[in-house]
């Protein structure tokens, strides 16, 4: 299949529009509804951090680009913000974190954890996440 691409703004309310896209794209291709569910949690996540941390100001966009085939996803979401490497940091310490009853910092292990895949380029002034799954 070629990449379908979804630009929307940077902005927590737009959520449900890309959902819908990903949703659509899954169930064309017949993906499994626990993957589907996998998928559709960890690009809200990122796509979450970027409304929230990747423009400071508040004004910004995200593309979501979307490559399915019968035996994978692949997702790139793009964005023109600050430039934020979020594989550049080592995996929080969960052990410690529960202990000292601290929050955040949990969702990009948890996308690692869900994902088969993720790679991080920044290039042409741009963010660019991928992730994959296997279906």
């Amino acid at each position: 299949m070629s990449e379908i691409v979804l630009k929307i703004d940077a902005d927590t309310e737009q959520w449900p529009e890309a959902e819908d896209f990903l949703n659509d794209l899954l169930e064309k291709h017949a993906c499994p509804v626990k993957l589907q569910m996998q998928i559709v949690v960890a690009i809200e996540e990122l796509f979450v951090n970027v409304a929230h941390y990747a423009y400071p100001d508040g004004n910004g966009w995200v593309e979501i680009h979307a490559d399915i085939s019968d035996t994978q996803a692949k997702i790139t979401l793009v964005d023109g913000g600050i430039p934020y490497d979020p594989l550049g940091h080592p995996d929080p310490d969960v052990d410690a974190m529960a202990q000292e009853s601290k929050i955040g910092g949990l969702g990009i292990l948890m996308v690692k954890k869900l994902m088969d895949e993720m790679k991080y380029i920044y290039k042409d002034g741009q963010n660019c996440l991928t992730v994959i799954k296997a279906l």
